[in-house]
């Protein structure tokens, strides 16, 4: 099967990536399917449907929507018998708004099949739309940063190569449009996150900033749901430790101590999602054989006393003595999961 060569280009700020898109299609002599003609709800297999018509020998080069996620994107245009060959992500970056895209408080819907086969609209964030946008890229193309000053363009720069330490950072030149773009390494994109290599201990960003740090958490004791809630809106939110802009790992609530969870936090989002529920765990032991496991990312943070405060809404030696029992009575805010239990 002969198959259509791809490079996608993504972005929170509209304009600016599809004028980037438009001057790559034009520099590489590669048509253009543009993210005005993809469906809103499903951009990814629209953009299926339409590629392999358009290749003319060199490749395509597809722009994307802000509402699309780019691990859609990459699922399916990496699909095997596609048809389509995905030789890059370019995310493109506006630099002066690249932390009030990642505080954006609004959702995007998309389209979804439920288990019973039924549609459904799922909704994510556009804060983690692009702070994953960034994760995934193979290429991040920052725009607009001429009129930074020198240290906030560190600071921008920093930030980026420690949400993305795999990916290639570039500053658009204007007059240089035809940029080498490295083939995403799809095999092993799920190591591309620098949250994912700060927990696999292979963590290197290749620019770093006095103020821009990152921190790896690991407790093994479970969380207490309403101490950690307390924690989130009244001191991480209010800025106490600094700016958390990122942090995504494992955890355990007490109330749910059967179930890992994802934790997966951006700019003043968050959500905790089921991963694993463990059968036929011995009540004591085995509990504590995972805790919790966090990357933290952000500005001027302060690890000490961040430490010091996540370890206060883990149990105390009492609580944990208690039991699982006795967890299950804790105040717990967070919404109910929808979990399965595993079979052999």
């Amino acid at each position: 099967m002969i198959e259509t060569d791809v490079i996608a280009v993504m972005g929170a700020c509209g304009p600016e990536r599809a004028r980037y898109a438009a001057r790559l299609s034009q520099a590489t002599s590669r048509p253009l399917l543009a993210a005005s003609r993809l469906a809103p709800q499903d951009p990814a297999s629209s953009a299926a449907a339409f590629l392999p018509w358009l290749d003319v020998g060199s490749g395509v080069v597809a722009e994307f929507p802000s509402d699309a996620s780019i691990l859609d994107v990459i699922g399916t245009l990496a699909e095997r018998g596609s048809g389509l060959r995905l030789r890059g992500v370019v995310c493109v970056v506006d630099a002066p708004h690249l932390l009030d895209d990642l505080r954006r408080e609004t959702y995007a819907g998309s389209s979804e099949v439920d288990d019973s086969g039924m549609p459904r609209t799922r909704y994510t964030a556009h804060a983690l739309l692009a702070v994953q946008q960034l994760e995934y890229a193979s290429t991040i193309m920052l725009v607009n940063w001429s009129g930074l000053s020198t240290p906030d363009l560190s600071i921008t720069m920093a930030l980026v190569s420690h949400l993305a330490p795999s990916a290639r950072l570039r500053l658009h030149q204007p007059a240089v449009d035809l940029l080498p773009v490295a083939p995403i390494p799809i095999r092993s994109h799920q190591d591309a996150p620098g949250w994912v290599q700060l927990l696999n201990g292979e963590f290197a960003p290749h620019m770093t900033d006095p103020r821009i740090s990152a921190l790896r958490y690991e407790n093994v004791r479970p969380l207490h749901p309403g101490r950690l809630n307390a924690l989130l809106d009244e001191r991480i939110e209010s800025g106490e430790f600094g700016s958390v802009i990122r942090s995504a790992g494992f955890c355990r609530f007490a109330t749910r101590s059967n179930v890992i969870a994802q934790w997966d936090h951006v700019g003043s989002m968050i959500a905790f999602s089921p991963v694993q529920v463990d059968d036929g765990m011995p009540e004591a032991e085995g509990l504590l054989a995972v805790g919790e496991d966090i990357a933290f990312i952000g500005l001027d943070l302060h690890h000490r006393a961040l430490r010091a405060a996540l370890d206060d809404t883990a149990l105390t030696d009492d609580e944990l003595a208690a039991g699982p029992s006795a967890w299950a009575t804790f105040e717990d805010p967070f919404p109910t999961w929808q979990v399965s239990r595993s079979r052999e």
